[in-house]
């Protein structure tokens, strides 16, 4: 979106119009869809004069970046994590997973390890971040249940989701790594954050620290 022209094949500059914004949408949908995290790279020239100046945020504002090309990158789910899922579900727990990644890629990441499944009603199994924040407490309060998978979500959507989660009266058990983690890791009537990846912060927070980063112990 902060793009206004592109190279294409031959490494000629061109207008990126909506048009072919659209086609660029679709080639990012697509990756995603195929459970890839898509980044975009893109630059612009800037002066030797701008960069003393620290104007570039408000340069690329104006005149935008040239988009050089997507990059899909593959994450897959652990070995062991989808019969980790399962196994939670069928002792009564109910997983959520809240992603900052975009809809797609959280959907086709969520089903391959079983938190979504085919069969299921998918009607407010997915939202996205902004549109959670937005309900009125009722809504979130009706809603809450359904939902399986929150994509483009905030450390504020996070800690919404927990403190609703507990007024309807479920204990909550969450996971973190972050330290943008920790407020929701302490409202959670269990934390559990990464003892790899997770910053003091966030096992400071928590009560239970897992040492591999692994659903799977999670679950155990």
């Amino acid at each position: 979106k902060m793009c206004s022209s592109y190279y294409d094949a031959s490494g000629i500059m061109k207008d990126l119009d909506d048009g072919e914004k659209m086609k660029f949408e679709k080639i990012i949908q697509g990756m995603a869809a195929s459970s890839l995290r898509c980044i975009a790279f893109a630059h612009m020239q800037v002066s030797e004069e701008d960069q003393e100046h620290d104007s570039e945020q408000k340069k690329i504002e104006e005149e935008g970046l040239t988009l050089l090309g997507l990059v899909g990158i593959k994450d897959p789910c652990r070995p062991g994590v989808k019969k980790a899922v399962e196994d939670c579900q069928n002792a009564g727990v109910n997983i959520k997973m809240i992603t900052g990644d975009n809809v797609f890629t959280a959907k086709a990441i969520a089903t391959e390890c079983g938190i979504l499944r085919f069969h299921q009603d998918m009607s407010g199994a997915v939202v996205e971040g902004i549109e959670f924040r937005n309900y009125t407490p009722k809504e979130r309060m009706k809603k809450v249940d359904k939902i399986c998978v929150m994509a483009r979500s905030s450390p504020f959507d996070k800690l919404l989701m927990v403190e609703c989660l507990k007024q309807k009266g479920h204990v909550v058990a969450v996971t973190g790594h972050s330290t943008n983690d920790s407020q929701a890791l302490k409202e959670a009537d269990v934390g559990l954050s990464m003892g790899i990846q997770g910053t003091e912060v966030a096992k400071e927070s928590s009560g239970i620290v897992i040492l591999d980063d692994n659903f799977a112990s999670v679950a155990k």
